[in-house]
């Protein structure tokens, strides 16, 4: 019932209703006084129905003139409070794993960050193109604190119906720096697969064609989002996955996921073409070694993970999607720091010592990490 009464009042917000969490108040002019009654689901046995009324005044609503708890009455079942024990627990347990998994992220990100940035020689274009990946990382676990600390820190408040500028710009700066972290992705396999199809490429160039993709696709795409969600949209904290605009940011990351899909088949076959075609000696063998484990190394790279849960809707499979793509995905940040900084044989300090000072950056560029 209040499912169905809190959507009835969604409809009605243009009309400037708002919803307090249990009723639906309508539009009122200043001065002017409404009166609903008690909900019937919590209207005490065999009494009248209970009128409760508030003031409309330049500050707002008034507070009910009869509170809830005392005008209505409703007993919930042992079971209904084991329910509600129970599905607290569980979010409060997820939003406990998913920061621990993104605070965990951050900080190897972060010093991933500084180690490649205090090595100048270990800047080519394959580890300019993982530091901006290391970024988009860092910069979603920020967005993630900032959306939590600012939708969800009032538990009494209802944010489905609150809306302000602050928990605007909180919302469209999670969905920028997601976005940003996609469009990386993509650029990660997208370099790769470059790589192996042509041998000479001029790796510098790729970068500066490659890094509009990366920070330009998601820029764009968050104003326009932002721009018709304030035309036509412009309800709660603007984070309602059920809106048709919601699309707009929906679509540019399923064609991420699936361009990597299509990318990690390809490389696949590329390497396993390359070992059949001719006999290889020893340092051939090691080479395509290296390749076959970088290309197993790619499922936490290019986010292939997402697959799974990419093209199901979004209230299909709501908790085993929650922990895959929440407690699973907080650490994906971490993973790639790992394997692409700290599990680098290229960026450790002893190797680094060893590197002559004559060495060419762009020598490193057919070393697939």
């Amino acid at each position: 019932y209040q499912f169905y009464i809190k959507n009835e009042c969604k409809l009605k917000i243009k009309t400037n209703a708002a919803w307090d969490g249990v009723s639906c108040w309508p539009a009122a002019s200043e001065g002017e006084i409404v009166s609903v009654l008690c909900p019937l689901p919590l209207l005490k046995p065999e009494s009248p129905p209970v009128l409760i009324t508030r003031s409309c005044s330049v500050r707002g609503w008034s507070k009910p003139s009869v509170p809830y708890y005392e005008a209505c009455y409703y007993e919930a079942s042992e079971e209904d409070e084991d329910m509600e024990e129970e599905e607290r627990n569980y979010f409060d347990t997820l939003k406990l794993m998913y920061s621990v998994g993104y605070g965990v992220s951050l900080a190897a990100l972060l010093v991933a960050a500084l180690v490649f940035c205090c090595f100048r020689k270990l800047l080519c274009t394959r580890n300019y193109i993982h530091l901006n990946l290391f970024v988009t990382f860092m910069l979603r676990s920020l967005a993630v604190f900032i959306k939590d600390s600012v939708l969800f820190a009032d538990k009494s408040m209802d944010h489905c119906t609150v809306s302000t500028l602050r928990c605007k710009a909180a919302v469209t700066f999670f969905h920028f720096c997601v976005l940003s972290n996609f469009s990386w992705l993509l650029v990660e396999g997208l370099y790769l697969q470059t790589l192996l199809l042509f041998t000479f490429a001029q790796t510098r160039k790729l970068f500066w064609i490659y890094a509009p993709i990366g920070w330009g696709t998601p820029s764009v795409t968050v104003v326009i989002w932002a721009l018709l969600k304030h035309q036509l949209d412009d309800e709660g904290c603007w984070d309602n996955l059920e809106s048709r605009l919601w699309w707009i940011i929906k679509i540019p990351i399923l064609l991420s996921i699936l361009m990597n899909f299509v990318i990690f088949l390809n490389i696949s076959r590329i390497i396993v073409q390359k070992t059949k075609a001719t006999p290889m000696n020893q340092s051939e063998t090691q080479l395509y070694r290296r390749l076959v484990r970088s290309t197993l190394l790619l499922i936490p790279l290019f986010g292939l993970h997402y697959v799974v849960f990419a093209l199901f809707p979004e209230h299909v499979g709501v908790r085993p999607r929650l922990y895959f793509e929440l407690v699973l995905g907080s650490f994906q940040g971490f993973i790639v720091a790992l394997l692409y900084c700290f599990l680098n044989g290229e960026v450790s300090f002893h190797n680094k010592l060893k590197i002559s000072a004559k060495r060419n950056p762009e020598d490193d560029e057919k070393m697939v990490v």
